[in-house]
């Protein structure tokens, strides 16, 4: 994988105020190696359920990868309600964007 820039967008429901704590790791075999870890504080809308708009940037080097490497997208209510966030799967329905991550070309 080369190095460079890699986008993710969380774009999420929130239900109370909480701090989340978002990971994206290389797991090669069971060694887990850090591509990049945000933490954002966010609050509900006024009204509503609405999507909120989450998109994370992170430089990170490159790496090698082989047949059966993961990429895992892991997070974590580090702050207040811990289920207060939740991905939007929902897409557009719920004015937002369905989460995914954009590697370094």
């Amino acid at each position: 994988m080369p190095a460079g820039s890699w986008q993710l967008v969380a774009d999420g429901i929130i239900t109370h105020e909480v701090t989340v704590k978002f990971d994206l790791l290389f797991r090669h075999e069971s060694q887990d190696t850090v591509i990049g870890t945000w933490q954002q504080t966010l609050a509900p809308r006024p009204v509503g359920f609405d999507a909120q708009p989450i998109e994370l940037t992170i430089d990170a080097p490159a790496f090698n990868i082989s047949a059966g490497d993961q990429l895992v997208f892991r997070y974590a209510g580090e702050m207040g309600l811990a289920m207060s966030y939740i991905p939007n799967g929902e897409g557009d329905r719920a004015k937002g964007r369905i989460p995914f991550v954009t590697m370094p070309r």
